[in-house]
């Protein structure tokens, strides 16, 4: 799986976060990654992490395919991984927002 959009996107958090809190920050390099789309990204990509990984795994168990089963255990590790990966970057971003709310102007 691609981090590096993962990785923007926290950069982008952090950056909203200084500015926030009052701290100068360089703004994120012209031309780079929206937000929004590297989020999304970042979900298709887990998504059919899971989706290949659960494919996988049916073919191993019908015995259809020539799938063997380390093949099959790490590919859902990956998936697994994965999705946790996405959990936490979405507890951060649930932590972000609040913390913005409870922002006094």
């Amino acid at each position: 799986m691609d981090t590096s959009a993962i990785d923007q996107m926290l950069g982008h958090l952090r950056a909203a976060s200084d500015l926030a809190a009052g701290k100068s920050s360089a703004a994120p390099a012209a031309g780079g990654a929206d937000f929004g789309q590297a989020l999304q990204t970042a979900l298709k990509d887990v998504s059919a992490a899971q989706q290949s990984a659960q494919q996988m795994s049916q073919d191993f168990s019908t015995g259809t395919s020539e799938v063997n089963l380390q093949d099959v255990m790490i590919n859902l590790q990956k998936a697994n991984l994965s999705f946790q990966q996405m959990v936490q970057v979405r507890n951060k971003l649930v932590n972000a927002y609040q913390d913005i709310m409870n922002m006094q102007v």
